[in-house]
């Protein structure tokens, strides 16, 4: 009997498109590369701009309002922003479980509603408003159910439905992950059942966390400065021919100066080698799950997909800013130093920063803007798809797509049956499309436009055009075959193509629940405790 294939999904954290060695970067990321070279990769995936909307978006085959994740943890009183997944949503394992499926997830949740981390013993894991991956159709969990952690000393981490309280001497979460998420595979191979691992990295997401020899492999190399860097991926990516135009770079984001007015440059090198070996332990626990694969025999006949949740995160770890909601002790009872200090080095247990605006306009080339916003570099992702058994090596390819598309992609694959009501609730109907027709042939268009709304932030893509606004700012039109990143706005100029666009989001904002950003701020800030965004 052939056996059906397994499907790995992992997802990285913040992970910039210009972060990968197959996209133009100088971080050392082979295992990723080589399964590029021997697969395919999608050069125009597009993601939800913020970790929880996509990985709702992601698990459902919905749109995150659709899903209940319309912002981010906070239930703002809605369906549609509800701040955890809805019962008339099914994820990627509710669909595949019936299909025989063993499913396996590691790594990160967060898609639960809210759980503060300064207050861990106040948290209610696994009450209808904050579900587990095991309540929601996983054999198997290992890792956060919440965003964020630290990578030496996690505040709280769950194995199935036990807390976990001890930790190694040498623990380190990208590692921790990938070794559980092995066991897992050993353990359905055993059983003979194929599986599905949703392996979910919180690297490269703050805070900067690494291992000595990984950041001492990126000494140095971030010494010539942002300007340099982002110049230099740009040019490597025109010369591997990445994109079906060598379109011109973005400016420099007009809020970040340039390096030579850098005073703490030192400290800002430091930063981002530090991310960059956060990336590189990535790839090397890829590169653990792969040898592992092929041990067991399981490799040929796995789909791997590699993609990010969001674009580079231009956050800033302020100490009486985000830092101030994470514990700031380890869990061995250490202090530690918060908040991007230029007078801490960054990369060990007893700090906690960010990589910042700069760096995140590096992550992003060629493109504008960062997490949180709908311009191409806050939704742009490579996808690399890899399945011997079923996708030939083969060129690069640029028809766009959404990851509300990959569970319907994972169904066809597995030939699972898209569930019409789970736990005695009917499902929605799949807003995304397969796209195995584009892996496996190239021959593949999508027939509805991909919609993108977060913070007010909105767009809109159909085909090669693409409308665009900032919150609060007007709507902006470009042609993503010729501009993609978008330096020449043709609104007012686009007709009947404008209007049609602008009509479409107007139909999906009425059909998914999207509200007025200004009405859903103060709600949030009441619930986190905040006068202001930025803390």
């Amino acid at each position: 009997m052939t056996r059906k294939p397994n499907v790995v999904l992992i997802l990285a954290d913040d992970l910039g498109f210009a972060d990968l060695g197959c996209t133009g970067s100088e971080i050392q990321t082979p295992n990723i590369d080589q399964l590029a070279r021997d697969g395919v990769l999608l050069t125009s995936m597009y993601n939800c701009a913020r970790c929880c909307p996509t990985r709702a978006s992601l698990l459902t085959g919905l749109y995150p309002h659709s899903a209940g994740v319309g912002h981010m943890g906070a239930n703002l009183g809605t369906p549609a922003y509800q701040g955890f997944l809805r019962n008339d949503s099914a994820t990627i394992a509710e669909h595949l479980r019936p299909a025989g499926y063993r499913t396996l997830m590691s790594g990160k949740w967060h898609v639960a509603g809210d759980f503060m981390a300064r207050e861990v013993d106040s948290w209610r894991v696994g009450d209808v408003d904050h579900p587990t991956p095991r309540q929601r159709g996983f054999d198997r969990f290992y890792g956060i159910v919440d965003g964020v952690t630290h990578f030496f000393s996690p505040h709280y981490m769950l194995e199935d439905d036990s807390r976990v309280d001890v930790f190694p001497d040498d623990f380190y979460f990208t590692d921790a992950i990938t070794d559980k998420a092995v066991g897992m595979i050993e353990d359905s191979v055993a059983d003979e059942m194929p599986f599905f691992l949703y392996l979910a990295h919180t690297a490269p997401h703050w805070p900067l966390h690494a291992h000595p020899e990984d950041i001492a492999k990126y000494d140095g190399v971030y010494a010539k400065g942002w300007d340099a860097t982002r110049t230099a991926r740009h040019e490597t990516m025109n010369a591997m021919g990445l994109f079906q135009e060598n379109w011109e770079i973005s400016p420099r984001d007009d809020q970040v100066h340039p390096w030579e007015a850098e005073k703490n440059t030192d400290w800002e090198a430091r930063k981002m080698a530090t991310y960059a070996a956060m990336v590189d332990r990535m790839d090397q626990s890829i590169g653990t799950l792969i040898s592992a694969l092929k041990r067991l025999d399981q490799f040929d006949n796995t789909l791997l997909l590699f993609l990010s949740d969001n674009g580079g995160c231009a956050e800033f770890m302020a100490e009486d800013g985000w830092a101030k909601f994470f514990p700031d002790t380890t869990h061995d009872g250490r202090q530690i130093e918060m908040g991007n200090r230029p007078d801490v080095m960054p990369g060990s247990a007893l700090t906690y920063q960010s990589y910042d605006k700069p760096w995140a306009n590096v992550s992003n080339a060629p493109f504008r803007l960062f997490k949180h916003y709908v311009h191409e570099g806050g939704i742009s992702t490579p996808l690399v798809a890899h399945w011997p058994k079923g996708i030939a090596p083969s060129a690069t390819r640029h028809t766009s797509c959404h990851v509300v598309d990959i569970l319907p992609t994972i169904l066809e694959v597995t030939g699972a049956t898209y569930q019409s009501e789970v736990g005695g609730h009917g499902i929605q109907h799949c807003e995304g499309e397969s796209f195995l027709g584009l892996l496996q042939s190239g021959v593949w268009e999508r027939e509805q436009p991909i919609f993108f709304e977060h913070e007010g932030n909105s767009a809109v893509r159909y085909g090669r055009y693409k409308l665009v606004r900032q919150h609060g700012a007007d709507w902006e039109l470009y042609d993503m075959e010729r501009d993609r990143t978008e330096l020449t706005d043709l609104a007012g100029r686009g007709g009947a193509v404008e209007e049609a666009l602008l009509k479409r989001y107007q139909d999906w904002t009425q059909k998914t629940g999207v509200e007025d950003w200004e009405r859903q701020l103060p709600k949030l800030l009441e619930a986190w405790g905040l006068t202001s965004v930025d803390g």
